[in-house]
């Protein structure tokens, strides 16, 4: 009889033994499937974070809208820009919010921005002579290749022709000077206004390269 009994506490024994690591296998098995579920949400939040980052401080993607850039950028051109310690130099296309009133009161998400040429940098004089279809900086005359046609004079006769750039700013035109709102009529821009510079031009695929 005491043997019989030894047996059956032997069993029940073995069967709670066997219950209970069964209770910490399936325990383990939650546990390891919440630290997973909050391992890749932590995963998600720093990649976002590093995206905010590097989008903020190192570089972005923009669309071209308009022909102001004409025959240089067209219209939907994906561009990259480059914004890590960027500084404006003449020739250089950059990417640039405009103080416009179409932006007054805008979020950052609704500002317009526009893509212009850099004609001259603070401390300079730029000289824009239509007759000859020329522009000069500090008396000389620029070699500008890339203009699609020769430049008509602005039917706004207010426009800019002649001014010295104040430090701290550019003076900007777009490629496309017949049909380009650039700092003839707003004036020179603000550097800490520029987002950065065009580098690469990535689609249309067929134009892909280098920007200048």
């Amino acid at each position: 009889m005491d043997e019989n009994k030894e047996i059956n506490e032997l069993e029940n024994e073995a069967v709670a033994g066997a219950t209970e690591s069964e209770e910490n296998e399936g325990g383990k098995k939650k546990k390891s499937l919440g630290r997973e579920i909050l391992e890749w949400c932590e995963a998600i939040v720093v990649a976002v974070l590093v995206a905010l980052v590097i989008r903020s401080f190192v570089f972005t993607v923009v669309r071209v809208d308009g022909s102001s850039m004409d025959h240089t950028l067209a219209n939907n051109d994906r561009l990259i820009v480059w914004r890590l310690g960027y500084e404006p130099k003449q020739g250089d296309i950059v990417i640039f919010e405009p103080n416009i009133p179409e932006n007054q009161g805008k979020s950052l998400l609704d500002r317009i921005y526009w893509v212009k040429r850099v004609i001259a940098v603070g401390g300079q004089h730029v000289e824009i002579d239509y007759s000859t279809n020329s522009v000069y900086v500090d008396g000389v005359k620029l070699d500008e290749p890339y203009l699609p046609e020769n430049m008509n004079p602005p039917a706004d006769t207010s426009t800019i022709r002649s001014i010295d750039i104040p430090e701290g700013q550019i003076f900007l035109m777009g490629d496309n000077r017949n049909n380009s709102r650039d700092s003839r009529y707003i004036g020179p821009v603000d550097e800490d206004d520029v987002v950065g510079t065009a580098v690469l031009r990535f689609w249309p695929f067929t134009s892909f390269g280098g920007v200048d």
